[in-house]
């Protein structure tokens, strides 16, 4: 039975597992989740997830939600093109830094974050609030990748930091146009994964749910 992904296209969470799905060759059935309208909190989605979050992954009678678990899930049942190195040290960076974009910086973006900033102090505010906290986690992840960055984040082949990051740095640059000259290392990341058909087939514009124009 082909795996279920229900995802928006620009939810950077979805986008991880997107890529995730593609490394590993995996065919699934895009589900659309309009979370502009609010579909995520629909009683008939609120039973697949009950926080009302994408992605959700249906896998035959299993749900499984929350990028991270979904791509252990993955990495567990469909073990080819491993998401994680062997290495004990490099593994414990990519986990660090993929918690380190799902944690301390994703939810300063998320679009109910956003919008409660927004309404409580400025509407400018949103804008600020987002650029100074991805502008931190970035400065971290420069420090962190800096001994340990290859082609690729962690070396020179794709890991599972590299899926967080790819999405995260799009949404830096092509929503929120971050200023990224102090990032180069981070930006010379970007440009790699712009390169990879699994990255690629992957990025917002490119989902069935994305806008025609």
């Amino acid at each position: 039975m082909k795996l279920k992904l229900y995802s928006y296209w620009r939810s950077s969470c979805s986008y991880r597992v997107r890529i995730g799905l593609n490394l590993k060759g995996l065919e699934y059935e895009y589900k659309a989740v309009d979370l502009l309208k609010g579909e995520q909190f629909s009683p008939e989605f609120l039973k697949i997830n009950p926080i009302g979050y994408v992605p959700a992954l249906v896998d035959g009678d299993f749900v499984v939600s929350d990028s991270f678990a979904i791509l252990m899930y993955l990495e567990e049942k469909y073990p080819h093109h491993p998401l994680l190195p062997s290495d004990l040290k490099r593994k414990a960076i990519n986990y660090q830094a993929a918690n380190l974009v799902s944690s301390s910086i994703q939810p300063f973006q998320n679009l109910t974050s956003v919008k409660y900033i927004e309404e409580k102090v400025d509407a400018d505010e949103g804008d600020v609030w987002t650029k100074t906290h991805i502008g931190k986690g970035f400065v971290a992840l420069e420090k962190l990748l800096k001994d340990y960055a290859g082609e690729y984040a962690t070396g020179d082949e794709v890991f599972l930091a590299d899926l967080f990051l790819a999405p995260q740095l799009y949404a830096a640059i092509n929503v929120i146009n971050l200023d990224m000259t102090q990032f180069p290392l981070l930006l010379r990341l970007h440009e790699a994964y712009s390169k990879l058909p699994a990255f690629q087939n992957a990025v917002p514009e490119k989902q069935p749910d994305a806008p025609s124009s």
